[in-house]
């Protein structure tokens, strides 16, 4: 009871959070999206690959509950107060940040109900189209939006194996994407 009331467990719960949004934002850094797969290298382009693997995990922990639910909650929080830093790293002065931030948040809920619906159907041609749209809108063609979409449906599967209690104890969600040297 007095743990509960004076937060000791609130440690080993940030902890947990720390280490799966660490995992987050490494899987969203792979060189091989910006590289191979041209997503652009820009912070809107870092955005889109950190919403695609948030919402992946979010995806992955939308039935469980208990200590699953306050984690995934955890992950979107921190999330969010990472969009916020970066705003503000990049000069964004306190009246923008706001509106951007209520901006950004419609646009991850919006991937996210777009890339959640292709997923729950195992659509490939609908997540890619998803992706094509949000990814590279001024592209037309973006074949590598294919290779995401694969990416995104293969790892979305491999982190539903993952025992619950192990991403609570900190395992990876995800895959690293196996790729063979040019």
């Amino acid at each position: 009871m007095f743990k509960q009331l004076f937060g000791s467990g609130r440690k080993s719960s940030q902890t947990t959070i720390d280490a799966v949004y660490e995992q987050i934002v490494a899987e969203a850094r792979q060189p091989v999206f910006y590289a191979e797969w041209k997503v652009p290298d820009t912070p809107l382009g870092r955005y889109e690959m950190l919403a695609l693997h948030v919402f992946l995990f979010l995806h992955r922990m939308r039935a469980e509950t208990g200590a699953a639910r306050e984690i995934a909650q955890g992950v979107t929080d921190e999330f969010f107060r990472d969009l916020e830093h970066s705003l503000r790293e990049l000069g964004i002065g306190d009246m923008g940040v706001p509106k951007r931030m209520k901006k950004l948040a419609q646009m991850f809920y919006g991937r996210a109900s777009a890339y959640g619906e292709a997923i729950d159907r195992g659509d490939r041609a609908g997540l890619a189209a998803a992706l094509r749209r949000n990814v590279r809108p001024e592209a037309g063609e973006w074949p590598e939006a294919d290779q995401l979409a694969d990416y995104a449906l293969a790892t979305f599967g491999l982190s539903s194996n993952v025992p619950v209690e192990a991403i609570l104890r900190g395992a990876s969600p995800f895959s690293k994407l196996e790729r063979a040297a040019p």
